[in-house]
């Protein structure tokens, strides 16, 4: 499972990393230490967090913007079809779903917890796995 620092997570979910380290301080999101003393927070923690926090109201400075059409955040839910695939990104305060196969899904590795960036062009959606 992959695991992310204070700073990472606060980029993901678009905010400082002040702001990540007082939500962890706080219990908010549930953190571990690695062996350089490091604070850490799983995948799949920061997924189902990134969840709670755009169902809030927009409070404590969470931005709204995106850079160009490339939308860097965290894998929430992965659905595998026999051919087909749908993949759900929470990128700061964004829900983006993109259907592509179930091929290029296990190529790419994903699933829920792994950081990606979806990248909007017209009516698609692509992933790249960063």
């Amino acid at each position: 499972m992959q695991s992310y620092t204070i700073g990472q997570a606060a980029r993901l979910l678009g905010v400082s990393p002040d702001t990540a380290r007082r939500w962890a301080d706080a219990g908010r999101v549930p953190t571990h230490r690695d062996e350089g003393g490091r604070r850490l927070i799983d995948g799949k923690d920061l997924a189902a967090f990134s969840v709670e926090l755009a169902k809030g109201d927009g409070e404590e400075g969470v931005s709204h913007t995106s850079v160009r059409n490339a939308f860097p955040g965290i894998v929430t839910a992965v659905k595998l079809g026999d051919v087909a695939a749908q993949v759900e990104i929470q990128a700061g305060p964004h829900r983006l779903v993109s259907l592509l196969t179930r091929e290029a899904v296990e190529e790419l590795g994903l699933e829920v917890g792994v950081e990606a960036t979806a990248r909007v062009k017209s009516t698609n959606v692509h992933i790249d796995r960063t």
